[in-house]
Order: structure tokens, then sequence, then C-alpha cells
């Protein structure tokens, strides 16, 4: 299954990993951005976000061969 704040981000199987990031960024608040504090969360958030997307892409994968 995949994470509910991925699914939000609304991309394609085949976006690329700089694609993943910037739709992220977009996705978080513009003051949850800009507090220093939140920075810890925010990375863990974007790697979250790609390791969705990168298991994402082994099953699309796994599923055309």
């Amino acid at each position: 299954m995949t994470d509910p704040a991925y699914q939000r981000l609304g991309l394609p199987a085949t976006a690329s990993p700089c694609a993943v990031l910037r739709a992220a960024v977009r996705a978080l608040h513009p003051d949850t951005r800009a507090v220093r504090g939140f920075r810890p969360a925010r990375k863990r958030f974007y790697r979250q976000m790609l390791c969705a997307h990168a298991a994402r892409q082994a099953v699309g994968d796994e599923a055309t061969r």
C-alpha cells in the first residue's frame, strides 16, 4: 500500500526523483517550509516521498515484465 501523502502528489510512476521532490515541496504549507526547527521533519517527509515513489516504480517494473 502506498503512502496517502504520496498519492496526493498525483505523480505518474515515470516521474523523476527531482519531480517528486518539487511536488513534495509544493505540497507543504509555506509556513512549514519557513520554520528552521522543522527542517529534520521536512527532510524525513521528502525521504518518505522518494521511498514511496521508488517502491511504486519497482512494483510497476515487476508488473510490466
